[in-house]
């Protein structure tokens, strides 16, 4: 199968200096594209003149992550496509173990490394760590990752197991499936339109898988740092739509009567806390959703008409803000979940 490493790349000249040459040296199977978004610092210098043989796609100013792998992956040929942050280092044979698998397994339309973090490689990073889930009130989590809670890589989870989600950091896809699927959302500009795809994915009967022995290593809060209210505010409304496109009526009316008491919660633990930027954040985030769900009924009912697996068999039971808080489990493991 032809595999197409695209990395997409906003002002991240440094990331490129840093962690190119690795994703160069270790993935003899892969032509290797990158994909300028309008960067306006050295990246395309740094391309031409450090990295002459790698195919570069320029686009005219920054389409955010969704649109602008949509953009590159209409502009490659290929059987695979393995969407891959700038800013993740990777090692030798890090791509056959995912390979392998997809090569055997076609009802699985995509998987994940394990993620570990850059800075600190014992430890498993925020951004999918070994995989992804959705708790039943639409809270995304992971193996190895709880809210903030990151767990050291002990091997606890080095098992292959089906996922609600795969991170968008380093995403192997079939390409295919990415088309007919529509790809990723470009509404949703960053932050979880790779768990709207997945959700949708996951409800057509696709299958959606994590591959431990295969290990990537992640800087990760690249472009946004943790604490921008422009993240907080993407991850909320965000959230809000990814429940709104994928649930039908009777969950999603359920959902939201407790999300809207726990998402003010949150904005009143940042107002008290003097973050009045992030409170503001989440404020907006509902009323903009308020404003614009409108535009993705058309997209709503198409996945209701085109899911043939229920929701109940792609979100965890787990209430994950009752488990963390309330009972104490800051460990995937110390959940009652089973199979997983």
């Amino acid at each position: 199968m032809k595999l197409s490493i695209v990395i997409l790349n906003w002002n991240g000249a440094g990331m490129l200096r840093r962690f190119l040459p690795s994703v160069i040296e270790h993935s003899p199977e892969a032509e290797i594209v990158v994909a300028d978004n309008g960067s306006t610092d050295d990246s395309l210098d740094v391309l031409a003149k450090q990295f002459p043989g790698i195919r570069t796609l320029r686009f005219d100013r920054n389409y955010g992550f969704a649109e602008g792998y949509n953009r590159a992956i209409a502009q490659v040929e290929c059987d695979l496509c393995l969407l891959l942050n700038s800013d993740v280092r990777v090692e030798a044979g890090w791509l056959k173990p995912m390979l392998d698998y997809m090569e055997a397994h076609p009802e699985v339309a995509a998987c994940q490394p394990k993620i570990c973090q850059e800075s600190a490689p014992g430890m498993l990073e925020y951004a999918g760590a070994c995989g992804g889930y959705i708790d039943r009130l639409g809270f995304p989590f992971c193996r190895g990752r709880i809210l903030g809670t990151l767990e050291e890589d002990r091997g606890q989870y080095d098992s292959i197991v089906p996922v609600a989600w795969a991170t968008g950091a380093a995403l192997l896809i079939r390409r295919n499936i990415y088309v007919e699927a529509g790809g990723l959302d470009a509404r949703f500009f960053a932050h979880q339109e790779e768990i709207d795809l997945c959700w949708r994915l996951r409800s057509r009967g696709y299958g959606i898988v994590c591959i431990p022995d295969s290990v990537v290593y992640h800087v990760g809060g690249g472009t946004l740092p943790k604490e921008s209210p422009r993240k907080a505010y993407l991850n909320f409304r965000n959230n809000l739509l990814l429940l709104y496109k994928n649930m039908p009526e009777a969950d999603f009316s359920i959902i939201m009567h407790w999300r809207r008491l726990l998402d003010a919660a949150a904005a009143l633990h940042f107002l008290l806390g003097g973050h009045w930027a992030a409170c503001r954040a989440v404020v907006q985030a509902h009323l903009d959703f308020r404003r614009i769900r409108k535009d993705f009924q058309e997209d709503r009912d198409c996945n209701q008409k085109a899911a043939t697996v229920p929701n109940s068999q792609i979100l965890s039971p787990v209430n994950l803000l009752w488990q963390y808080y309330g009972r104490g489990c800051r460990t995937f493991s110390r959940l009652p979940l089973k199979n997983h």
